[in-house]
């Protein structure tokens, strides 16, 4: 019982780790596909006043292909900009 509780909270931890790079995963490719890479598409996204965050990014990549091409859109105008 001690022995699983321990590799519980270490995994309670380590799975937010994981969901984090997957997002990443997932945003950088669809990126990709649009021209830019992950971290210009997040400084994009900064330097045009969007705030949201990897797990929306990574879901419109993913159900909503359309809505993350403007997103997309919007950071590559404020990169020029």
């Amino acid at each position: 019982m001690l022995h699983a509780m321990a590799y519980q909270t270490a995994h309670r931890k380590l799975r937010k780790r994981e969901m984090r790079a997957l997002w990443i995963l997932r945003i950088n490719a669809a990126a990709r596909i649009h021209g830019l890479s992950y971290s210009r598409l997040v400084h994009g996204l900064t330097l045009a006043s969007v705030e949201i965050d990897r797990k929306q990014l990574a879901d419109l990549s993913v159900r909503e292909p359309e809505a993350f091409a403007e997103v997309a859109r919007v950071a590559s105008e404020a990169l020029v900009a």
